[in-house]
């Protein structure tokens, strides 16, 4: 049977939202969700692990990425939905990994929203040092909830918003970078920052891999998490005007962009400020800025990765309450979570969605210094076992549509079965070397057993055909 018209069964009962985000917004959400704290704090993490190798770590992580979104691109382009790899994972894999995808990957991105926000309370003590994380998780969670309730309009909007103020940051962040590196490296010149300016920053402190291979292989951990969310064009393309033109042409530029920012902003921040300074208690961008001594520079800085929290956290909220529709679609979550308002929005899905939000209070109040690594830690895996199934999803997807004699997709993977192999291959060996790095250790602790428990579940509940059959599209 015809492939395409076998997976209209899946797409049909994901009915019900509206496609109303334009081909620029749907670029803008993309980089609105890897474009956060992954960037602007999680960086010096990876900094601290790996050193100037870490330029080595976000390099592979960027291999990986543009490996992901090649295969996800010519899947997205042929089957639109917001049940995305998941949906794609089912029929193209088995049901039982349809469903570990997808809850797999909601609450990975549940728990990233928790990052979000905790990273969210760090900021905030920037300006109100005693002023208590909590109430900022509170007050900011509130207000992108009900962003995220009015209408998927609104959310683009925002979201479109928020992006234009990160990436317009982050343009003039390169250009006085650059201009300090290369014209006037003498305007850092403190003994405290390691002197002036300049690329030497690379070997004076330990050479350029003063952790090791091992220490630059561990970064790629953290690059993987900076990169986390770009998968999410994707998933919006289920409420696409035109997924097809829209799906090429975000996808296209998003990887462009990425590589772009993070390649060459973390280059420029380790010429400016040595890796031994760029430290976890406050994002290596505010460092950069104090340094060079400008004007009420930290404070701007601090705003823009402030905004840049906020947007990750508004397309997550967004993401994993699409992730649960289409769960609960699939007839694996209660039904009423696939039930949409007037407006168009899975009311129910987003509700349940903000448990990262009070997971991420909890833990504020608990844990206030260690709450951050944590929850990154724990969500972690969540994200490395998509990314993989991503790769393996597609590897079943081209056998079998080529197998099928049909026309080939508007966008095409290239280098199939290769790269589709390798992209696998690294997911498999960053997420093995987890369990030998002792600020991930909880991400293999959490995750085996988790999918082990989410697999006796299927078992239990979902694999009898009786129930499966029940299952009908919620209008």
């Amino acid at each position: 049977m015809h492939s395409e018209g076998q997976f209209q069964q899946i797409a049909a009962r994901e009915q019900g939202l509206r496609r109303t985000l334009s081909a620029r917004q749907m670029a803008m959400i993309a980089i609105g969700g890897a474009i956060g704290t992954g960037l602007f704090l999680g960086s010096g993490f990876a900094i601290g692990f790996a050193g100037p190798s870490v330029l080595v770590s976000y390099a592979i992580g960027a291999l990986i990425s543009l490996l992901l979104m090649g295969c996800l691109a010519e899947m997205t382009v042929a089957h639109p939905t917001s049940g995305s790899f998941g949906a794609y994972a089912e029929y193209y894999v088995s049901p039982w990994a349809g469903f570990l995808v997808r809850y797999a990957y909601w609450a990975c991105i549940v728990l990233a929203v928790g990052t979000e926000v905790t990273a969210i309370a760090l900021y905030m003590k920037y300006w109100f040092p005693a002023v208590p994380g909590w109430i900022w998780i509170l007050g900011f969670s509130s207000l992108l909830v009900f962003v995220n309730a009015r209408s998927v309009d609104v959310f683009g909007s925002v979201e479109y918003g928020f992006s234009v103020v990160k990436i317009a940051a982050i343009i003039g962040f390169i250009a006085l970078g650059a201009y300090v590196v290369f014209v006037n490296p003498e305007l850092v010149g403190s003994e405290a920052n390691g002197g002036a300016a300049g690329f030497h920053h690379y070997v004076s402190h330990g050479g350029f891999f003063p952790k090791g291979m091992w220490g630059m292989w561990v970064a790629v951990i953290v690059s993987i998490f900076s990169y986390l969310s770009i998968e999410m064009i994707a998933v919006a393309a289920g409420e696409a005007e035109d997924p097809q033109r829209a799906v090429t042409r975000a996808f296209r530029s998003t990887i462009v962009r990425l590589v772009l920012f993070y390649l060459v902003t973390l280059a420029l921040m380790l010429a400016i400020v040595p890796w031994t300074v760029a430290g976890r208690d406050e994002s290596p961008f505010v460092k950069v800025m104090e340094a060079i001594h400008l004007p009420a520079a930290a404070g701007v800085i601090n705003f823009v990765v402030l905004i840049a929290a906020l947007s990750a956290m508004n397309s997550q909220l967004y993401i994993t309450t699409r992730m649960m529709f289409s769960l609960s679609r699939a007839g694996h979550a209660p039904r009423v979570l696939g039930e949409v308002n007037a407006r168009g929005i899975p009311l129910g899905a987003l509700m349940l969605s903000t448990l990262g939000i009070a997971l991420a209070t909890v833990l504020s109040v608990l844990y206030p210094d260690a709450s951050f690594t944590i929850m990154m830690a724990v969500s972690m895996f969540g994200a490395l076992f998509t990314w993989m199934m991503i790769f393996v999803t597609h590897y079943f997807f081209r056998r079998r549509w080529d197998a099928s004699g049909q026309p080939a997709p508007a966008f095409r993977m290239r280098g199939f079965p290769v790269l589709t192999l390798l992209g696998a291959a690294l997911m498999l060996a960053v997420t093995v070397t987890t369990f030998f790095t002792p600020e991930f250790h909880m991400t293999l602790i959490f995750g085996v057993p988790f999918l082990i428990a989410l697999s006796v579940a299927y078992a239990v509940w979902y694999r009898r055909p009786a129930l499966r059959a029940d299952v009908t599209a919620v209008e």
